[in-house]
C-alpha cells in the first residue's frame, strides 16, 4: 500500500474538505497555495509531483492537493480524483497562447465521473500583469456559462499580490456540501 493510498483513507471530520488544485504548468498553482499559507513565494520551482497543504478557512480544514501541470504529469491527475470535495482550476490569464489548451484540460476534468457535481472555482491568475485577460473574458472564451452540472465561480486573482485569493476561498468554503 503506497503513501497516496494511505493518505486517501485517512478519516476526515465533517469540517474537513479535500480540495484538488489543477491547471497547466506555470499557471500559478503552487504560488497560490504558498500565498494562502503565508509562505515565501520568491523561489518557487515547477511542481514535479504534488504538494499537500492543510489550510484553515473559516470553520473548515482544507486539505489542498496541488498537482503538477506539465503535459507528462496530466495523465496522472486521475489518480487524485477520488474523495475530492471541490476543484480549483488555475488559469494564467496573461498566457493567451495556451488559453485554448487550458480550456480543453478543464473540459476533460469536468467529464470525469469522480469529479461529478463538485464545486468548481476557477482562479483567473496573474491579474497583476498588463496583458492579462479579465475573468469575464476568460469565462466567455472557455464558455463557462455552459456548465450546468455543478456550482462554479471564476475569481480574478494575483498569486503574487494575494488579491482575490481570499474571496475565492471564501466562496469555495460557503459552497462546499455540509
Amino acid at each position: 500500500m503506497g503513501l497516496l493510498t494511505l493518505l486517501r483513507k485517512l478519516k476526515r471530520s465533517d469540517s474537513e474538505a479535500r480540495i484538488l488544485v489543477l491547471g497547466l504548468d506555470n499557471s500559478g498553482k503552487t504560488t497560490i497555495l504558498k500565498k494562502l499559507s503565508d509562505e515565501d513565494i520568491s523561489h518557487i520551482m515547477p511542481t514535479q509531483g504534488f504538494n499537500i497543504k492543510s489550510l484553515v478557512q473559516g470553520s473548515f480544514k482544507l486539505n489542498v492537493w496541488d498537482i503538477g501541470g506539465q503535459k507528462t504529469i496530466r495523465a496522472y491527475w486521475q489518480n487524485y480524483f477520488e474523495g475530492t470535495d471541490a476543484l480549483i482550476y488555475v488559469i494564467d490569464s496573461a498566457d493567451r497562447r495556451r488559453l485554448e489548451e487550458s480550456g480543453e484540460e478543464l473540459n476533460e476534468l469536468l467529464q470525469q465521473d469522480k469529479l461529478g457535481g463538485i464545486p468548481l472555482l476557477v482562479f483567473a491568475n496573474k491579474q497583476d500583469l498588463l496583458q492579462a485577460l479579465s475573468a469575464q473574458e476568460i469565462a466567455e472564451q472557455l464558455s463557462l456559462h455552459a456548465i450546468r452540472d455543478r456550482t462554479w465561480n471564476i475569481q480574478a486573482c494575483s498569486a503574487k499580490t494575494g488579491d482575490g485569493l481570499q474571496d475565492g476561498m471564501e466562496w469555495l468554503v460557503t459552497t462546499l456540501p455540509k
